[in-house]
């Protein structure tokens, strides 16, 4: 078997809370299929509130013949004081490429000059005899998702700004 992690880390000007009200929730995976289409199709809330024991199922556009179309996954994790979401693959998506664990977690940390970092990390296992299907496991996904997310959450502000002039 093996296994690993990849990370990635976007820094905004926003304040750690305000991230996190999209993040913590799920607005995201509500905005994330209208502001990047071409990343996720679609998320159904299968079950759950949003907190811990939450499924939703994820789908994707369509990419390469070999790639997953989509996944179910539970929050495993959903801290509202530490600003940490953990989702993993519990049916589809990896685990159908020979993937014994897929997991996704998001943790927003606060700077001390008000800003933060969205932190978006990937562990997984794999058997050896698929090993070669590691080559798909990425952090683009949620690097674009920090982004556009970051980019909505400004654009909102500046909105409710304007409205309160």
């Amino acid at each position: 078997m093996e296994g690993g992690s990849l990370w990635h880390e976007y820094e905004t000007d926003l304040r750690a809370a305000d991230v996190w009200e999209v993040y913590g929730s799920l607005a995201l995976g509500q905005l994330a299929p209208q502001l990047l289409p071409h990343v996720l199709s679609k998320v159904e809330l299968v079950e759950g509130d949003g907190g811990v024991g939450t499924v939703l199922l994820v789908t994707f556009p369509p990419a390469g013949a070999s790639e997953p179309r989509s996944h179910k996954e539970k929050f495993n994790v959903v801290d509202h004081e530490k600003y940490i979401k953990e989702a993993e693959t519990v049916e589809g998506g990896f685990l159908d490429l020979g993937f014994r664990k897929y997991l996704v977690r998001f943790k927003v940390v606060g700077k001390e000059d008000g800003a933060s970092v969205i932190r978006s990390t990937v562990e997984y296992e794999v058997d050896a005899e698929h090993a070669k299907n590691v080559s798909f496991v990425s952090t683009e996904a949620m690097a674009s998702i920090a982004e556009a997310i970051t980019k909505y959450i400004k654009e909102q502000k500046k909105s409710h700004e304007q409205a309160a002039e």
